[in-house]
């Protein structure tokens, strides 16, 4: 059976970029990562992904009128590479409709929160000024509304009272980095179904798409 094909787009230094990558060269995994696009062509992640043997590439926002024609050109970058599935990978950039609309049920991006709650930016210091006692990441499909695609797994962390940004927003980073690839893997799978907004992951036990994590 032929690999699923990614293309990862990133904006900066790229970190769950390059645990996607290293996922992939697993024999038994059923992705292979085919491109790096980057809106920002001094970002780190290109040079990670190039020392990683991954083709990269360079779509300048600033290049482009409007939103649309810029996402109209990121996908033609993909699509050239031959990209299957999308994974938005701190990509820093509110796509247009067309694009979410273009590739509807193959593109995701990674969140920093238990969706649906703290949305947008800042998400550990909205957690923290919230006060809540468990945060964690949400990888979704993406569609128009901002951060409000269906959601397919999560992972869970706990918030201590000696908690800054900083160190809340590490802990969440850990486990995007095991939950992402886990993820993809799942689409390269063919496990991932959705239906009536919601998603099915066919196959896992009760509870899989859920990771718990008490580490500090």
């Amino acid at each position: 059976m032929a690999k699923l094909k990614v293309g990862i787009v990133i904006s900066g230094r790229g970190s769950n970029m390059a645990a996607l990558i290293e996922a992939a060269q697993a024999p038994d995994y059923p992705a292979e990562i085919v491109c790096v696009v980057s809106n920002v062509a001094e970002a780190a992640g290109l040079q990670v992904a190039k020392r990683m043997s991954i083709a990269t590439a360079v779509v300048r926002h600033e290049d482009h009128p409007d939103r649309e024609s810029f996402d109209r050109a990121l996908s033609a970058k993909l699509e050239a590479h031959g990209a299957d599935l999308v994974v938005l990978a701190g990509f820093m950039r509110i796509l247009s409709q067309w694009f979410p609309e273009r590739w509807a049920g193959r593109l995701l991006n990674i969140h920093p929160s238990l969706l649906p709650a703290f949305r947008g930016r800042h998400v550990a210091r909205q957690a923290l000024d919230a006060g809540v006692r468990v945060s964690g990441c949400t990888v979704h499909l993406v569609t128009p509304d901002l951060d409000a695609g269906p959601i397919i797994a999560q992972a869970a962390v706990p918030v201590f009272p000696e908690d800054t940004e900083a160190t809340l927003s590490a802990r969440i980073l850990r486990q995007e980095h095991r939950l992402y690839p886990l993820v993809v893997r799942w689409f390269g799978e063919g496990r991932i179904s959705v239906a009536n907004g919601h998603v099915d992951v066919k196959g896992l036990p009760q509870g899989a798409t859920l990771l718990f994590s008490a580490e500090p």
